[in-house]
């Protein structure tokens, strides 16, 4: 009951504003003799343990990634009960991002819509940071993308893939292809069937047998598309599929017309892309079999959101905007809603 007057006093500031400040008191809390067991015990989920890419998660609920770009935030969103934590999107050179105002919220829809641009310190900064970290509480997925540039392109675009996975490989429970990004620079996407193949078959080279491999793929992709990308996918060893990524649809927004104008282009995230991502998920594992593991990830925010997507064939689920609109009682709400 305390978060929904919270959300509105942080919700008066910037979006990245509130999220420094969120994040700020959080660790302040957890750093107090006695706090850190007093949000555990107010936020722990129910367990419900899973095991998939030979991994054990206590329960099926991770943090998406965009939300601990730096792999800054790991022991306290274990702390707030997430069952594990994706970091990133990380690329192989440092990145400041697009020019702010760059974070949108739209609290109509229960939506974000984000242009960051990829900003982040870089993949080596990440690695030393996750090499750094006292103990790792969850397993901890990293997402790779590739570095903000537009000069990048073509095998120069590999490479710079290939050198983020070298440079966290050893430090990844699993990797996160990123091949969708609508900021990667020149809003250009890896699901090109003549650019993918390519670049599945560097990352299974770089990862050389190191953790699975997972690739993140677009909710806007026609079916057809989507079961290439997949079979591309497996037969270059992929271990499965984080479905979806942001959308660049706005249709049958709440919010109106005059404001998305106004905010431009970004992907939106939240409760409008729900049912498209699902639907994305029920493809993938009628193309993909039982076999490899589905993240499911668009628009959960409860249990009903959460139990769709189980339905549909994910084994795992990861939220964002779900968890800035839900506060920090979220993963507890939708584990015990899962039974």
């Amino acid at each position: 009951m305390i978060y929904p007057l919270a959300r509105r006093m942080l919700f008066a500031l910037p979006p990245e504003t509130a999220h420094r400040w969120t994040l700020g008191g959080l660790h302040a809390a957890l750093a107090v003799p006695g706090g850190g067991a007093l949000i555990r015990r107010s936020t722990r989920a129910p367990g419900r343990p899973v095991e998939r890419l030979g991994l054990r998660f206590d329960n099926p609920v991770g943090l998406a990634a965009g939300f601990d770009k730096d792999a800054r935030h790991v022991e306290a969103m274990a702390a707030l009960g997430f069952g594990f934590v994706e970091v990133g999107s990380v690329t192989a050179r440092p990145s400041p991002g697009n020019a702010r105002p760059r974070l949108f919220r739209l609290p109509a829809d229960g939506a974000l819509i984000n242009r960051m641009g990829l900003n982040n310190g870089g993949a080596e900064a990440t690695a030393a940071r996750l090499a750094a970290l006292r103990r790792r509480p969850v397993p901890i997925f990293v997402n790779v993308a590739k570095t903000h540039d537009p000069a990048l392109s073509g095998e120069a675009a590999i490479a710079d893939y290939v050198a983020s996975i070298a440079a966290v490989r050893g430090l990844a429970d699993a990797l996160v292809l990123n091949i969708s990004c609508p900021n990667s620079g020149d809003g250009r996407t890896f699901e090109d069937p003549a650019l993918l193949r390519p670049l599945l078959a560097a990352a299974a080279g770089a990862l050389g047998g190191g953790p699975p491999l997972l690739v993140k793929v677009s909710p806007d992709l026609e079916p057809a598309r989507l079961e290439e990308v997949a079979r591309l996918a497996l037969d270059a060893g992929a271990a499965g599929f984080t479905a979806t990524n942001t959308t660049v649809d706005r249709g049958g927004l709440a919010t109106p017309g005059s404001r998305l104008e106004a905010i431009g282009p970004g992907g939106l995230s939240g409760a409008p892309l729900h049912r498209r991502a699902v639907a994305t998920v029920k493809a993938l594992r009628g193309f993909v079999g039982p076999a490899p593991t589905i993240v499911g990830v668009g628009g959960i925010r409860g249990p009903a959101e959460a139990r769709a997507f189980l339905a549909a064939g994910a084994d795992l689920i990861q939220l964002y905007t779900g968890f800035i609109y839900g506060g920090p009682g979220t993963v507890r709400r939708i584990c015990e809603g899962l039974g």
